[in-house]
């Protein structure tokens, strides 16, 4: 129940590559409406032949008749399960693309988790119903009605000729409403995306909405944005109804002006001579098919909000999707030579350099300590190997090998807050090494000083974690994160403040677990701690 208007040509449309229409659920509308023509045949035919009063004739036509009635039924079915295939490949395909870029996006992004999940999620399903219903729909509608005149023409060229004339205002009339449908809508669909992200965004910080006794503000917000999508939907329904009222009166005019001048033709009682002589059978089959006429339009148009929620849709998956995948993290066999050449390191709108114009040889297997204040880099370096960090200047290599700016290295990585996600501890620590059999799993645990933790949990590794990681200290959370170092099986280690927050005796058990897991690799370590730092061959100060 919307309207239909010529799509807009500004150069390549942004769903040219997203959308995969079903060709098979196209050409199936269109044998839907061959069927229609052999339905308002066998009918005719019956109703001429028994007014003859030849009863053998007439049950073939109405045999005729029933098939085409079967196979539309069927044809209908079929439509139903390739436009859904069409549909269900189409968003699968542009959901793999957007996490790709998304999980390949470099250092300088600036999407939030709450954005990529509204894109991955919200914005990728409106790609649906423009694969699964609009596309065919259009396509059959550029045949359908030709086809329909064409079969009505070779009966009655009068009626072919009303329904052309009724043709003609109903496309003026569509595409201005169309004009109007598209912009509302438009606008309906950025409302409708930014409540989603703000409501989410809320739901992620509730606790400091309640900390700060922000709820009635934050409240007052999501519904005044609730009012405004309310508003901008009832906008999209007004024009809808309005063309949807367009198009069902041009129909039923078709249909009302067809039926006038067969029954007056028929009777004789028509005003003016007309080209041709009706009979029963032929008015019949006209007046049969004349509301098939619009039936291909009727489709489009209930599909046609489809066509708008994906091109507001993919005008922002666009930006995601055109920004270049980086390269993938090189891979090293040894303990590699680290080269930092005046690297300078600076964050996007920030007021000064994180790092810059800095200076380091690594040799391999050595084992590196940087010291320095908050604010100093030194977390920025590690990042800027892992390719976490825009590299503004200078150059990284790793053995004989530049890093390029938005690309890092593969690492045994250990960084100040282990991102947990729901699952267990095994699965926690696995994410290093999905592959890892469970021995090892439990032994990188162990090393990490996590047995305490362990035994005080029901279920042990298999102790359930959510997103916040409930029930551990940041102790704990850190010795995770040491496991995952410890557990990955790469010649470069990067630990950044690993035992930060630690009392005296758990620093030094931590102490021991790191000198062990630097032994054979080159290691960087960012930290405050000099106890740490004297494990390390050189400590470089920031």
């Amino acid at each position: 129940m919307t309207s239909i208007a010529a799509p807009r040509r500004h150069g390549r449309t942004p769903l040219g590559d997203l959308a995969r229409p079903s060709r098979a659920a196209a050409v199936l509308m269109s044998a839907d409406t061959v069927a229609a023509i052999g339905f308002a045949g066998g009918l005719a035919g019956a109703v001429s032949h028994a007014g003859d009063g030849a009863v053998g004739g007439a049950a073939w036509w109405l045999m005729l008749a029933l098939a085409a009635a079967v196979a539309r039924a069927g044809i209908a079915w079929a439509v139903s399960g390739s436009a859904a295939t069409a549909g269900r490949g189409t968003v699968a395909a542009a959901r793999a693309r957007i996490v790709r870029a998304a999980f390949g996006a470099g250092p300088g992004a600036r999407a939030t988790s709450v954005a990529l999940v509204g894109t991955a999620v919200d914005d990728v399903d409106a790609l649906d119903g423009y694969a699964a219903r609009f596309l065919p729909a259009r396509r059959a509608a550029a045949i359908g009605p030709m086809v329909v005149l064409a079969a009505i023409a070779f009966a009655s060229p009068v009626s072919a000729a009303i329904l052309l004339a009724t043709l003609i205002p109903f496309v003026v009339a569509m595409a201005l409403a169309g004009g109007a449908a598209a912009d509302r809508s438009r606008r309906q669909f950025v409302a409708l995306a930014r409540l989603s992200s703000l409501f989410a965004d809320r739901v992620r910080a509730l606790p400091v909405v309640l900390a700060f006794r922000a709820e009635e503000r934050e409240a007052a917000r999501i519904g005044t944005a609730s009012q405004d999508l309310a508003a901008r939907t009832m906008a999209v329904l007004r024009v809808a109804f309005l063309s949807s009222g367009a198009l069902e009166f041009f129909a039923a005019l078709s249909v009302a002006l067809v039926a006038v001048y067969c029954g007056f033709a028929l009777l004789g009682l028509l005003p003016v001579a007309v080209p041709e002589r009706l009979t029963l059978g032929r008015a019949f089959f006209a007046l049969a098919l004349a509301p098939e006429f619009y039936a291909p339009m009727r489709r489009l148009a209930a599909a046609y909000h489809e066509r708008q929620a994906a091109e507001t849709a993919a005008a922002r998956l666009r930006p995601l999707l055109d920004r270049p995948v980086p390269p993938a993290p090189l891979v090293v066999r040894h303990p590699p030579r680290l080269v930092f050449d005046r690297v300078t390191i600076r964050y996007p709108d920030a007021d000064r350099a994180a790092v810059a114009d800095f200076r380091l040889m690594v040799m391999p297997g050595e084992t590196v300590a940087l010291v320095g204040a908050s604010g100093s880099g030194k977390s920025s370096l590690l990042r800027a190997l892992l390719g976490l960090a825009p590299v503004t200047g200078g150059t990284i290599s790793v053995g004989d090998v530049p890093l390029s700016h938005d690309a890092g290295v593969m690492a045994a990585w250990a960084g100040q807050d282990p991102l947990l996600l729901p699952g267990t501890i095994a699965e926690a620590i696995a994410i290093a090494d999905p592959q890892a059999p469970r021995e090892r799993i439990a032994a990188a645990a162990a090393a990490a000083g996590l047995g305490p933790a362990l035994a005080g949990r029901p279920g042990g590794l298999d102790a359930p974690l959510d997103a916040r990681g409930g029930g551990l200290s940041g102790g704990e959370r850190r010795r995770i994160g040491i496991a995952r170092a410890l557990l990955k099986d790469a010649p470069l280690l990067l630990l950044d403040e690993p035992t930060a927050h630690l009392d005296a005796d758990a620093e030094d058990e931590m102490i021991r677990t790191i000198a062990a897991a630097c032994a054979g690799r080159t290691a960087l370590i960012a930290t405050h701690s000099p106890r740490l730092a004297a494990i390390a061959d050189r400590v470089l100060r920031l």
